[in-house]
């Protein structure tokens, strides 16, 4: 079986970061990722995805992105389920980020070449180099069946 996500897109508002009881520091933020097709109107419609990280990856996103930022995520859905104030079960989608990319350019540099675009990245560690993004994609056009 696979939960694998991977999302590019820019962060709606500064990530929020906080402490588990057990000092698990924890950093949640929204992506807004438009989708690849146009609307009717000629438009791109645009999907607000959660997204939380853990531990080390979560102090790196709070110190390192901000509101406006363009930024990629490698990582799983997660959905939980909870009680309401008002005694009905709800549920919530989000994205545990376990690879985190910054590909806005830091603050005072030019905009020049690629290596001016590539932000620093946090990994959460949990998966080493398969989670890294820049696979080499083979987009070949022979149908194997």
């Amino acid at each position: 079986m696979l939960n694998r996500v991977v999302l590019i897109g820019r962060l709606t508002k500064d990530p929020e970061l906080r402490y588990t009881q057990s000092g698990v520091a924890v950093a949640t933020f929204s992506l807004a990722v438009d989708r690849r097709f146009k609307n009717a109107q000629g438009e791109r419609e645009t999907d607000f995805i959660p997204v939380v990280t853990y531990r080390q990856l979560a102090e790196l996103c709070s110190n390192y992105l901000a509101k406006g930022k363009l930024a990629a995520v490698d990582g799983r859905i997660q959905v939980s389920s909870y009680t309401g104030q008002d005694g009905q079960r709800r549920w919530s989608t989000e994205v545990v980020a376990e690879d985190v990319r910054f590909l806005s350019p830091k603050e005072g540099s030019s905009a020049g070449g690629p290596a001016a675009n590539a932000g620093p990245s946090a990994s959460g560690g949990s998966f080493g180099e398969a989670g890294s993004f820049g696979h080499e994609v083979s987009l070949d056009d022979d149908i194997p069946f």
